[in-house]
């Protein structure tokens, strides 16, 4: 019975609880895993003892892989993609569970594939080309930072400092391709661009002959600033070359991706051979955040190469990636994940001759090792190992170096966090990321040339060709610009402007005007600025209007001379007339200036009547006095006293009034009188929108479109080749086939009215705009030249070269003013509405005293009137207002008190009197009896 029960125990043990406890029952004794690197390189020396030493670590670890040892392989790819793919393969027939490398994006993208098939996970610490994408390669994981990242923060560098163009020189394989295509993508989010590429072949087969033939050509752009994503062997033929021929100078800005820092901190310090051919670059060193464990591990590091050979980020991260690979086999060991391989029956198929494609097989559970590392979260010597969803790195981050003597100088770090600053990223993890341009900043650098002035980052190209400058050629006003005849030189003052700030750069500038337009009629300026997006033209000289839409396609200078649209028109002189002391004010302002006259008049009355006898007596009387005392007022003549509190203050506030219509009345009047007034139909362009007479325009003007946009009919606008054509237009009229007005530009107007006297501007400019040249977009030399302008105006040179051209003598006529505003009621609304205020406030507080009063009176005592439709209460009202109000009780108390005081006056005088004269009698009695 015991054997039975024993029995059957055991058989529950292992057919119920199999799952429970095949942790321990699947789990092998070593795990082979491989590397594939090449050995003899910068990365991989340092990379092969720091995996070597992960390892060893792991294995002595016995909280991680209890009972399991990792078993590492190593091959040496030789920067070989057939290489690695070979050996690659040969992992396969060894049951490999995860192949860690390669270095090289080149080897990975092959590798890449055989790792699909197999179902291997990928572990790549050096592969950085940001095309190796998870879409496309599943298994290929990346345990460093991509270059889309690097890409980034080079792009942010050359938008801190405001170059707008770089040269790239890279590697022609997929690391350096694809890295310049990141490049490329990132500088134009920041309006910035390429503006040349150079390849280097990445085989051993370049010279320096060949680096010397694409750095000449490189030297001739107009770009300064250099790019160098290259490896270590191909970068210092680069920068020695760039020395010998003059190109790591003043002037020059060379970055170097992180091919540069990762050498200089395995060789440190720099070796002498490379010293001077370095001075002044920047390079970027991939981010690790410090740490008690990282600076142990340095410590170590030096014990176990005496100090030989240093240890770079790249190293780091082949040391994390194999911790990585260890923490995910515990968790696919505890998620029950068992390694077994099994064969490919598609390999069978293929036959393959002395291939033996038969030994290799597909890791069984290869996809969920893949998925616990991807989920792996830890702490590692390069700081936090976490996957976002896109499978890279979180919170990748960058040092940006300045080589100086033999070492380097970090001034500042860049993180996709917050971009470019002093403070470590792992501060600024702490707080809102702030991208913004003020808080972007970095500590100052050391350029090549031993300067610390910021290099302009381009020059005018040296290489024979001129830049192609075209002007206008003008049919009209061609003082402002125009063709020396035989010749392909021009004069005016634009031309003038332009070589007097063209004399100002601290660079020559070889070019060549090219006219635009037949010279019989003036050009499009909308066309010729055009022509510079599509590259016809390299600039534009001239009288360029600055207006909304050119903006957005091509960047002007500083302007040089102000501008606006304004109306001309004729005119006709005003003599005074009869009837001139009308005109100062418009017929508004007569018409509420007499209103007002009119109730002051009536509110008065109003105040007045009940207690003041001149405002009493028959209707006709209170007529005429209201009348005349309101009229009288103007000259502060009426004759009335006001008795009330309340009229008194609105006839103080009035007379103010008064003063101030009579002052401005005055001045205008006299005005009139004595200055010689002209006159015109057109007010401005608000008159010329609600009429419907033709208007003229500048052939090529952008004034045509904007007087479209403003809503005036295409119809009416005129064409107009020159001053001569305006004057023709100007005096024939609407009537005989001419215009009403001309809408132009202010310096065209100037010019045309300086030999004119017959026009006149009427209004004010109703655009403010300026005259500038136009270049391409982001051109430096659009900014250089706006420096020149600026220096032109201070120092007085554009006012001279303004006064050579645009200088002429005026009509006789021009102390002569265009017909000024009447006096608007707009300008007298204020006073107005004071008085006005004051007027109701007076006869509010008014009637409420009338209706307290007609409250206590009783009804007896107020004259019932004659019998009529009207209320009771109407007519104790009327009443009320019209009795005159009997002040004889308040005469009598004034006379009473007067009365009393002079009684007590009197009866102290006559006490003074009698104590005087008993004073008087006993002083002569005093007098006796001595």
């Amino acid at each position: 019975m015991n054997h039975s029960w024993f029995i059957l125990s055991l058989l529950l043990y292992v057919g119920v609880f199999p799952y429970g406890f095949s942790k321990n029952v699947s789990r092998p004794a070593t795990v082979r895993i491989g590397a594939i690197f090449t050995f003899n390189s910068t990365i991989g020396r340092v990379a092969k003892i720091a995996m070597e030493q992960a390892v060893k670590d792991v294995n002595s670890n016995s909280s991680i892989l209890r009972g399991t040892k990792l078993d590492l392989t190593m091959q040496d790819s030789n920067c070989s993609g057939f290489f690695g793919m070979v050996e690659a393969l040969e992992f396969m027939e060894t049951d490999t569970v995860a192949i860690i490398g390669p270095q090289s994006s080149v080897v990975a993208h092959i590798i890449s594939n055989v790792a699909n098939e197999l179902k291997v996970p990928l572990l790549s610490f050096g592969a950085t080309d940001p095309t190796l994408s998870s879409l496309q390669f599943p298994f290929f994981v990346r345990t460093t930072q991509s270059d889309l990242y690097e890409m980034t923060a080079v792009a942010d560098i050359v938008d801190y400092y405001g170059w707008k163009a770089v040269i790239a020189i890279f590697i022609d394989d997929d690391y350096g391709r694809n890295g310049m295509l990141a490049l490329e993508d990132k500088l134009a989010e920041r309006r910035c661009r390429i503006s040349y590429k150079a390849g280097i072949s990445p085989g051993s087969g370049v010279n320096r002959g060949d680096i010397m033939d694409l750095l000449i050509k490189v030297a001739l752009m107009e770009s300064r600033v250099i790019v160098l994503h290259v490896n270590p062997d191909s970068g210092f033929l680069v920068l020695s070359v760039a020395q010998y021929l003059g190109m790591m100078g003043n002037g020059y800005v060379w970055i170097a991706t992180d091919w540069l820092s990762y050498f200089l901190d395995s060789k440190a310090p720099l070796p002498l051979e490379n010293t001077d051919s370095m001075q002044g670059v920047l390079a970027l060193r991939q981010h690790t955040p410090e740490s008690d464990r990282k600076r142990a591990f340095f410590s170590r590091w030096k014990k176990l190469t005496g100090g030989s050979l240093g240890l770079h980020s790249y190293g780091l991260y082949a040391y994390d990636s194999v911790w990585l690979l260890a923490h995910a086999l515990e968790a696919f060991f505890e998620q029950g994940g068992v390694i077994s391989f099994s064969n490919d029956s598609r390999l069978h198929s293929l036959g393959g001759g002395n291939l033996h494609l038969e030994a290799m097989s597909i890791f069984d559970d290869g996809k969920l090792l893949l998925q616990n590392i991807l989920q792996s979260n830890l702490v590692g010597l390069t700081g936090p190992i976490k996957f976002n969803s896109d499978r890279s790195l979180i919170l990748p981050a960058y040092d940006v170096i300045n080589v100086i003597g033999t070492g380097s100088r970090r001034i500042g770090y860049w993180s996709n966090y917050s971009g470019l600053s002093v403070v470590p990223p792992e501060t600024l993890y702490e707080r809102p990321p702030n991208r913004s341009s003020s808080n972007q900043k970095l500590y100052s650098v050391i350029w090549p040339g031993d300067t610390i002035t910021k290099p302009r980052g381009w020059v005018f190209p040296n290489n024979g060709k001129l830049l192609r400058i075209a002007v206008p050629n003008r049919a009209s006003y061609r003082e402002f610009v125009s063709k020396i005849q035989g010749t392909q030189n021009f004069k005016g003052f634009c031309i003038d402007v332009f070589t007097a700030a063209v004399s100002l750069l601290p660079y020559a500038v070889p070019y060549q005007f090219i006219p635009f337009g037949d010279g019989r009629k003036n050009p499009s300026y909308t066309e010729l600025v055009h022509l510079i997006t599509t590259g016809q033209f390299d600039a534009a000289v001239g009288d360029i209007t600055i207006v909304t839409n050119r903006t957005k396609i091509v960047d002007f200078t500083q302007p040089f001379a102000a501008s606006g649209l304004v109306v001309v028109a004729p005119f006709k002189k005003l003599n005074s007339g009869a009837w001139a002391f009308l005109r100062p004010f418009s017929a508004r302002m007569w018409t509420i200036t007499a209103c007002f006259f009119l109730v002051i008049g009536i509110v008065v009355w109003i105040l007045e009547h009940r207690i003041n006898d001149e405002f009493r007596g028959p209707p006709k009387r209170q007529l005429i006095t209201i009348l005349w005392f309101s009229l009288s007022t103007m000259f502060f003549a009426h004759r009335e006293n006001t008795v009330s509190s309340l009229g008194r203050m609105v006839l103080i506030i009035w007379l103010f009034v008064v003063l101030i219509i009579n002052s401005s009345y005055t001045a205008s009047l006299t005005s009139i009188l004595t200055v010689q007034q002209l006159s015109s139909p057109i007010k401005g362009i608000e008159s010329l929108k609600e009429g419907d007479e033709p208007i003229g325009y500048q052939v090529g003007s952008f004034a045509e479109s904007y007087l479209e946009e403003l809503g005036i009919s295409k119809s009416r606008l005129v064409e107009l080749g020159s001053p001569e054509a305006y004057a023709e237009a100007l005096q024939n009229g609407p009537k005989k086939g001419g215009v009403a007005a001309i809408v132009d530009e202010l310096p065209y107007i100037e010019l045309f009215l300086s030999s004119q006297c017959k026009y006149r501007i009427v209004g004010q400019e109703f655009t403010k705009s300026g005259w500038g040249f136009a270049f391409p977009r982001d051109s430096p030399l659009a900014v250089d030249l706006s420096t020149a302008i600026l220096q032109l105006s201070e120092n007085g040179d554009l006012q001279r070269i303004h006064d050579k051209w645009l200088l002429h003598s005026v009509c006789s006529s021009d102390s002569t003013e265009l017909e000024s505003d009447q006096l608007q009621l707009k300008s007298f609304w204020g006073l107005f509405l004071i008085c006005g205020v004051a007027c109701f406030s007076a006869l509010f507080i008014y009637f409420v005293q009338i209706m307290l009063r007609l409250c206590r009176t009783p009804p007896d005592s107020v004259s019932e009137g004659s019998n009529g439709s009207l209320s009771v209460h109407v007519r104790r009202l009327i009443s009320l207002l019209d009795q005159k109000e009997d002040l004889s009780n308040q005469g009598s108390k004034r006379r009473k008190v007067e009365r009393s005081f002079s009684d007590n006056s009197k009866e102290s005088e006559l006490g003074s009197v009698t104590m005087r004269q008993t004073e008087i009698a006993a002083g002569s009695d005093i007098n006796s009896s001595s």
